[in-house]
């Protein structure tokens, strides 16, 4: 909001089938036998009325323009006057009388507050810290888990434990998830789920379904995805999310439970990801940090250092200064693991959505994910001066620290030069194009899956059913649902069972982007072309545009001394470039995750 400003927003569609606005509702509910429109004109025209006499004419050139600037500020300044010596007090009585646990409520990124609880897309959505989908939970931390005997390593065969927390008289059993970096003796659990347990109508992806894709039935009502915590919320003089007095108890009974990333920490590979501390970017040493990569040669019997790209089984690409080459930088100082990206790839490419089972058995379809990593105490430097042997050193890196700092990398697929998917497909399904694009051909593909096993980021996904046919998806896949089929993108077709797929860098926005510019007369401009993942980015982390043009973004990101190849000693020669992560600490004891 800004002082002086009146928006007014207008509806973007009509109303669907027999419905409407929760306001229309509202006024009936008070005995308001008005239209809203009505009372928003007659409010409008209140606020306005002083400063230009009448509404008259003005209604209509505001609607046009989108609002109207007051010279007045009709509201007033807000005042907030703290009352220290309260809040004081009361922390003081919740120290007094708290128990051994304290129970954090918090929203999810995706369910937020529970209305968004029916939309599949959200439910399948990993959660940024604990990559659990289709679930609430308890999470605890890592030495708590480890005291009370909790399943620590979680996957399709390894379930979590189950407990009861319970606060006066209310008790919900849920999951166990252990946290690392979460402090000992407190509990979390989200908001928003378990809607529906009563019979509600709220849509048939807040429901829990088995492993054939019927709902789980409870006492005749289908069972609700997750419990619901909002029992838990306390209103002593205001709304409080954090309660001192919880009653928990660790159970014997285990949960199936689906997430996408079972794996911690990233071992010490500096390949995969980089980071440094402020001090050590600022003292614009670059090999400090982001030292480039060599392969080990031998030359006159000797071995010899050499760069990467000198060392090539393959004749290179002609897409460098020819034409267009599409190519995208991610910024890891920027990038929040928020994942909105990945729900707008799903939005924009039609991505299937399969449901809990399926994610168990590591079968999602998210083109993009976001690994999420901590750090872990011991480092090679750290094993070598130990004197630790192979084994022992890489076990302990797989431990996340007590208090570990958390780097999130998006990854899809790289559109490799050389992409090593490409040489093994034998029908030529994938192939690359000459703007640098690794490109599928859905309907030559014969589901081989060679691409998706010679793939060094694990970033192919393959339907193992019709997703939008298959009963087994009916009340989770929206494409089957007639009304819900129309969140599909008619610009992009819908892949059936037996093919790969994978991120196309939203190609077909690539294509109306060059046919805008050659209907102008002009030439593509820098920004006119996003990726859905780059336009939905809160912190434009994500950066796409045209390598061969020297003076977009994504060029000069490309030559910055933090920009580097995940992996880039394969010799694969990806179009997608991350900027080593920078942090704000003293020094770069603890750079490696």
């Amino acid at each position: 909001p800004a002082e002086g400003k009146l928006a007014l927003v207008q509806p973007v569609i009509s109303p669907l089938f027999n419905t409407r606005q929760a306001q229309e509702s509202f006024l009936i509910w008070n005995g308001n036998t008005s239209s809203y429109y009505d009372v928003i004109r007659q409010s409008w025209a209140y606020y306005i009325s002083e400063e230009i006499g009448s509404s008259g004419d003005i209604w209509n050139k505001s609607l046009l323009r989108g609002g109207y600037i007051s010279g007045n500020n009709p509201y007033g300044p807000l005042e907030y006057t703290p009352n220290l010596s309260k809040a004081a007090g009361r922390v003081t009585n919740l120290a007094s009388s708290g128990g051994e646990w304290e129970l954090v409520l918090y929203k999810k990124t995706g369910i937020g507050d529970g209305s968004s609880a029916n939309n599949p897309w959200l439910q399948e959505l990993p959660d940024p810290i604990t990559k659990v989908t289709w679930d609430n939970y308890v999470t605890v931390s890592l030495a708590d888990a480890q005291r009370m005997g909790v399943n620590i390593y979680l996957g399709e065969k390894d379930p979590a434990s189950m407990a009861m927390v319970a606060i006066e008289g209310y008790e919900v059993t849920l999951p166990v998830i252990p946290v690392p970096g979460q402090k000992s003796g407190t509990l979390g659990i989200a908001i928003g789920y378990g809607r529906g347990a009563n019979g509600e109508k709220v849509g048939k992806a807040a429901f829990q379904t088995d492993g054939d894709g019927r709902h789980i039935m409870v006492d005749g009502n289908p069972q609700p995805v997750g419990q619901n915590a909002y029992p838990f919320v306390t209103f002593d003089d205001g709304i409080h999310f954090v309660n001192y007095n919880v009653n928990y108890t660790p159970l014997t009974d285990t949960y199936p439970i689906a997430l996408t990333q079972t794996q911690h920490t990233i071992m010490d590979r500096d390949s995969i990801l980089r980071e440094t501390s402020l001090a050590v970017y600022k003292s614009g040493d670059k090999n400090a940090y982001n030292p480039p990569h060599t392969i080990t040669v031998h030359e006159g019997g000797k071995s010899v250092q050499k760069p990467v790209r000198e060392i090539d089984l393959w004749d290179d690409q002609p897409v460098e200064g020819v034409g267009h080459r599409w190519g995208m930088s991610i910024d890891l100082s920027t990038c929040t693991g928020c994942s909105i990206c990945v729900t707008a790839c799903h939005s924009e490419n039609n991505v299937p959505v399969v449901g809990k089972d399926e994610v168990r058995r590591a079968r999602d379809m998210h083109w993009m994910r976001i690994d999420r990593y901590f750090t872990s105490d011991m480092t090679k430097k750290k094993g070598e001066e130990e004197g630790l042997g192979q084994v022992e050193m890489y076990a302990q890196m797989e431990v996340p620290s007590n208090s570990p700092k958390t780097v999130h990398m998006p990854m899809m697929c790289q559109h490799c030069n050389h992409a090593p998917c490409e040489t093994v497909c034998p029908v030529a399904a994938t192939t690359h194009s000459f703007e640098g694009l690794n490109q599928m051909t859905y309907n030559r593909c014969i589901g081989t899956r060679y691409c998706a096993n010679n793939c060094p980021y694990k970033v192919r996904r393959f339907n193992w059913f019709n997703y939008n046919g298959y009963s087994k998806f009916a009340e989770v896949n929206p494409a089957q649902d007639s009304f819900s089929r129309m969140v599909l993108n008619p610009d992009v077709v819908v892949r059936s069972r037996g093919v790969m797929e994978k991120c196309s860098m939203c190609v077909q926005r690539i294509q109306a982007g060059k046919l805008d510019a050659k209907k102008a007369g002009t030439p593509v401009k820098d920004g006119a072309i996003e990726t859905a993942c780059a336009e939905a980015c809160p912190t434009d982390a994500i950066t796409f545009g045209d390598l061969n043009d020297k003076n977009t973004e994504i060029r000069k990101n490309s030559n910055d001394d933090r920009a580097y190849l995940a992996l880039e000693e394969i010799g694969i020669q990806p179009n997608v470039y991350y900027m080593a992560k920078v942090r704000n600490i003293e020094d770069n004891k603890e750079q490696n995750a």
